[in-house]
């Protein structure tokens, strides 16, 4: 009788499925272990390619713009070209040497234009009555009584250069002053 009484304290001890238990949740925290280092790899992957993008943007910006302070150099040479000729105007010089350098000039300057061209940059002149734009333009005085209206382009001082989408230089320009009186222009966010 012995025997069957410690048959039956060994199956009320360890019930039907209490063995499975332990390894039910085992294999629970191994899968939910797997789903947390799938979650992490896939992070990691992602991570990697945003990685090779932001390089390779980087890479190709600094080859679009590694010449961006030479370039600024040669932009006063263009516009000491450029003065060079509207010195002389209209004016027809008096002998052959002085036509022929005036012809030398503004052949010099439709190369070196033409090599800004090839390279992405683009000249910027604002022809008077164009609206001020702050992100092009560097506003250099201000003249009353001009008859345009308020911020309104004046006098081009000196043109400015893009490089491809980046401002080489800005464009120095005077601007209408508004009228006395006249009040600031309204805002945007102001109520009508």
């Amino acid at each position: 009788m012995n025997e069957d009484r410690n048959g039956a304290d060994d199956a009320e001890a360890n019930p039907p499925g209490a063995a499975e238990t332990p390894a039910a949740e085992r294999l629970g925290a191994v899968e939910a272990e797997l789903a947390d280092t799938k979650d992490r790899l896939l992070r990691a992957l992602a991570e990697t390619e945003n990685v090779r993008r932001r390089a390779q943007r980087e890479r190709d910006d600094a080859q679009r713009f590694a010449a961006a302070n030479f370039a600024k150099d040669l932009l006063n040479v263009a516009d000491n070209l450029r003065r060079a000729l509207a010195s002389m105007g209209d004016a027809e010089a008096a002998d052959e040497r002085t036509r022929t350098l005036l012809a030398g000039v503004a052949a010099t300057e439709r190369e070196l234009l033409s090599a800004f061209e090839r390279h992405g940059i683009k000249r910027l002149e604002p022809r008077p009555g164009d609206r001020f734009d702050h992100n092009v333009h560097e506003a250099m005085f201000e003249v009353e009584n001009t008859g345009q209206p308020a911020g309104a382009v004046v006098q081009v001082l000196q043109p400015g250069y893009l490089l491809h989408d980046r401002l080489l230089r800005p464009a120095m320009v005077g601007v209408a002053k508004a009228a006395p009186g006249a009040g600031e222009p309204r805002r945007v966010d102001e109520v009508v």
